[in-house]
C-alpha cells in the first residue's frame, strides 16, 4: 500500500471526529479482542508452533478479558486521553496487566488443570503489554499523523533542549498552527537523543535542517542562561533565514508575571551582552522601606517602573504624582493589584497636580510627610521639545526648582533627579533644560552645605544615564512596528550610536545611587557599549526572518531608509561632562565631579527666564541657556510652534506656507480659496 494511499485514509478516517465516549467503548472492544489474542500468541511462543492444541484450555481464553478488563476500567485507562496519554496512562496498563495476569494463573492452579505451562503466564504478561500499551501508541500516532505539517503551518525548532524547552514543547504541540520538529542543544550529552520523539540536534546542523523541514521559526526556550551566552546565540541565529522569538526571561517566569508559552519577539536586551548586577539590598532598602515615598512623573516609563520595584521593598506610603489623568490611573491600577499579589500593606495614593505648582507640592510633602522623592517628571523627546521650548523650560527646570524647594522646605530626607545623558554638552534644548535642573540640585545643596541660617538636611542628588529600552518613544518598538508593516525601517544616520539599559535595571541603579548620595553628587551610570542603531535595525529585521532590501539584494523584504539627524540630535552620546569620575560602593555606578554655579546664580538665571517667558523672548531664553549650560550650543532650527505669527502664514515674506495654508483650507471647508 502506498504512502499516498495511507495518508489518503488517514485524512478521510473520522476517528478523531468521534464523541469521547465512543472512542471509549472502541478502545474497550479492541481490549477485549486483544487479550485472547495476548493470551493465544503466548502458548504459540511457549510451543513454538502457530497451531497449538487448545481444546482443553479454552475457558481461558473468555476469562482473560473478564479479569483484566474490570481492572483496567477501575484503573482509569479509559479515562485517559489516548493522543495526551503519558506515564500515568502506562502505569495503568502495568499495573491492570499485572494483576489479571496472577488472577488467570492462580484460577488456573486452583483449578488442578494439566498441560499449561508456566512460563506462558510470563510470556502473556509481556504480549499483553506490549499490545495494549501498544495500541495506545498506535492510535496516538494516528492522531498525530492528522496534524502533520501542512504548508500554512509554521514549522519551529526549539533552542534549548532543558526543563524550559520541554515545557515549552508540551505547551506548544497540540498546536495545529505550529509543529515542533526539533530540538536544538549545544550540550554534546544531550545531542542524538530523543524527547517525546524528537531528535536533539547540535547548532551546527540548523542550516541542514531548516532545508530539510523547512523550518520557519526558532524558539529560544533558555530562561537562565547568562546574556553574553544569549547575546553569542541571536547573533549566529540572525544569519539564518528564520523568525527567532523567544520565551520570558527567568525573572518573569518565577514571580509569576509570565509563562513559558508566552512566546515574544527577541529584543535588544538580549542583543547587548551585558548582564545586570545582581542589586545590593541594603541600597534598595535604605530610602525606601517603611518610609513615606513620593514619585513625580510617575506614570512615565522611568516613573512607573520605580514605582512597580519601590512597592515590593514595602514603603509605608506611595505618591503617585502625574499630570496626565490616564497614565495616573494606569499605574495606580497596576500598583495596586501588584500591592495585592505580593501581599504588601503600602498605602498608594495617586494625585494628579503639575510640579511647577510649589505649594500644590508642598502641600503633599507637609501633609504625607515625605521622606524620599524620586524626580522623573520631565518632557524628554528631543524633536518635540525643540519646537516646544517654553513649556520645556517650565516642566524641566521651573518644575525641578519647585519640587525642589518644595523638599527642602519640608525638610524631606532625600530627593534623587531623574537626569539623561543628553545634558552632557547638549546640542539639544532637552538636554539643556535637564542640565541646568542639574545645576538647581547642586546650587540647592551647596548652599544646604554651608548656610547657618537653613533647618533644612534634604540630600539632593542626580542619576544620570543613558536611553531605556521599552520606553515611550523608544527605537525599539518602532523599528519593530515598521518591520511589521513592510518597512522602510527609519534610521537617522548610518553612524548613529546611543547606550541602551533595561529599564528595570535603570530603575534599580536609581534607587541604589539615592542611597549613597550626601548632597550634590551626580551619579553616572555604566551603560556597557554602546549600540550602532543601524546594526540594531539590520539585527531586528533578520530575527524577524525576513531580508534587507538593498542594491545589493533589490529582492529583499524591508527597506532601511536614512531621514538625517534630527532637529538638537548628535550622532553620540557622553555620559561625563569632565574627565573626573570615581567609583562608588555599586560596580555600575559612578560618581562625577563636575563644575556648578552658587544657588544665588541660578535664582538670577531662572529670573531672566521667566520674563523671557511671559514675553515669548525663544532667542533669548536659548541664548541664556547657551551662557550657562557647558557645551552648550543651540540649534539653527529652534522655533517654538507657538510661535508661527500669523503675518508668517499669510504673507509675501512666506508664499510656500500660505499656499500649504490654502489647501489643508480647501480640503477642510471644501470650497475654492478667497483672495
Amino acid at each position: 500500500m502506498s504512502n499516498k494511499y495511507i495518508l489518503y485514509l488517514i485524512d478521510n478516517l473520522a476517528l478523531e471526529k468521534m464523541p469521547r465516549n465512543a472512542k471509549r467503548l472502541l478502545m474497550l472492544i479492541a481490549d477485549i479482542a486483544i487479550m485472547p489474542i495476548a493470551l493465544w500468541s503466548a502458548f504459540c511462543l511457549r510451543l513454538g508452533t502457530m497451531t497449538p492444541d487448545l481444546s482443553q484450555f479454552w475457558w481461558m481464553f473468555p476469562l482473560a478479558p473478564l479479569l483484566s478488563i474490570p481492572l483496567l476500567i477501575k484503573l482509569g485507562l479509559y479515562h485517559a486521553v489516548v493522543r495526551f496519554m503519558g506515564t500515568h496512562a502506562m502505569y495503568a496498563v502495568l499495573k491492570g496487566v499485572t494483576l489479571s495476569t496472577l488472577l488467570l494463573a492462580t484460577i488456573v492452579l486452583l483449578s488442578g488443570v494439566k498441560g499449561v505451562p508456566r512460563s506462558v503466564f510470563l510470556i502473556y504478561w509481556g504480549v499483553a503489554v506490549l499490545y495494549i500499551g501498544g495500541s495506545r501508541f498506535l492510535m496516538r500516532s494516528y492522531f498525530y499523523a492528522l496534524t502533520r505539517p501542512k504548508k500554512t503551518q509554521n514549522i519551529y525548532a526549539i533552542y534549548g533542549a532543558g526543563s524550559s524547552g520541554i515545557q515549552l514543547y508540551n505547551a506548544l504541540r497540540h498546536s495545529n498552527e505550529a509543529i515542533p520538529v526539533a530540538f536544538i542543544d549545544d550540550n554534546i550529552s544531550l545531542q542524538g537523543s530523543l524527547i517525546h520523539g524528537i531528535r536533539v540536534y547540535a547548532p551546527s546542523m540548523l542550516p541542514k535542517l531548516i532545508e530539510e523541514y523547512g523550518i520557519s521559526q526558532i524558539l529560544l526556550a533558555m530562561p537562565s542562561v547568562s546574556r553574553t551566552r544569549r547575546r553569542a546565540i541571536v547573533v549566529e541565529l540572525e544569519e539564518l533565514p528564520v523568525h527567532v522569538r523567544t520565551i520570558p526571561g527567568l525573572n518573569d517566569l518565577v514571580s509569576g508575571n509570565a509563562e513559558v508559552n508566552e512566546l515574544r519577539e527577541v529584543g535588544i536586551e538580549d542583543l547587548l551582552g551585558r548582564d545586570a548586577v545582581a542589586p545590593d539590598v541594603m541600597l534598595l532598602e535604605k530610602c525606601i522601606r517603611n518610609k513615606n515615598i513620593m514619585v513625580t512623573g510617575a506614570g512615565g516609563s522611568i516613573g512607573s517602573e520605580l514605582c512597580r520595584q519601590i512597592v515590593r521593598l514595602e514603603p509605608n506610603c506611595l505618591i503617585l504624582h502625574e499630570l496626565s489623568e490616564y497614565a495616573l490611573y494606569a499605574i495606580d491600577n497596576e500598583l495596586k493589584n501588584l500591592n495585592e499579589k505580593y501581599k504588601k500593606n503600602t498605602v498608594i495614593i495617586p494625585l494628579l497636580g503639575n510640579v511647577q505648582d510649589q505649594m500644590h507640592i508642598e502641600r503633599i510633602m507637609q501633609t504625607y510627610k515625605i521622606d524620599t522623592v524620586y524626580h522623573a517628571a520631565a518632557y524628554k523627546h528631543v524633536p518635540l521639545v525643540e519646537h516646544n521650548v517654553l513649556e520645556a523650560i517650565k516642566n524641566n527646570i521651573l518644575g525641578t526648582l519647585h519640587t525642589a524647594l518644595a523638599a527642602k522646605n519640608t525638610n524631606v530626607e532625600t530627593f534623587v533627579l531623574i537626569s539623561t545623558d543628553k545634558a552632557v554638552r547638549p546640542t539639544n534644548v532637552m538636554g539643556a533644560t535637564k542640565r541646568f535642573a542639574e545645576l538647581i540640585l547642586q546650587g540647592l545643596a551647596k548652599e544646604i552645605a554651608v548656610s547657618e541660617n537653613t533647618e533644612s538636611s534634604t540630600r539632593f542628588c542626580m542619576v544620570r544615564f543613558g536611553n531605556v529600552l521599552g520606553s515611550s518613544g523608544s527605537v525599539v518598538p518602532l523599528f519593530r512596528e515598521q518591520i511589521r508593516n513592510g518597512g522602510p525601517v527609519t534610521v537617522t544616520h548610518p553612524d548613529i550610536i546611543r547606550y541602551f539599559m533595561t529599564i528595570p535595571e535603570a530603575a534599580q541603579l536609581v534607587i541604589q545611587a539615592g542611597s549613597m548620595g550626601k548632597n550634590g553628587e551626580v551619579f553616572v551610570l555604566d551603560m556597557g557599549d554602546p549600540v550602532k542603531i543601524l546594526d540594531l535595525a539590520k539585527q531586528m529585521i533578520h530575527l524577524t526572518g525576513l531580508s534587507i532590501k538593498d542594491d545589493k539584494n533589490p529582492n529583499g523584504d524591508v527597506e532601511i531608509e536614512f531621514t538625517g539627524l534630527r532637529p538638537g540630535e548628535k550622532l553620540y552620546e557622553e555620559l561625563l561632562i569632565g574627565e573626573n569620575a570615581t567609583g562608588t560602593q555599586h560596580p555600575r555606578i559612578m560618581q562625577a565631579e563636575e563644575v556648578s554655579l552658587p544657588f544665588d546664580k541660578i535664582m538670577e538665571i531662572i529670573s531672566e527666564l521667566e520674563k523671557s517667558i511671559q514675553k515669548y523672548e525663544i532667542e533669548n531664553i536659548v541664548k541664556i541657556l547657551s551662557v550657562y549650560v557647558s557645551g552648550y550650543t543651540a540649534n539653527k532650527e529652534i522655533k517654538d510652534y507657538l510661535l508661527a505669527d500669523t503675518h508668517s502664514i499669510r504673507s509675501d515674506n512666506n508664499p510656500v506656507m500660505e499656499n500649504n495654508i490654502i489647501e489643508m483650507s480647501d480640503k477642510f471647508i471644501n470650497k475654492e480659496p478667497s483672495e
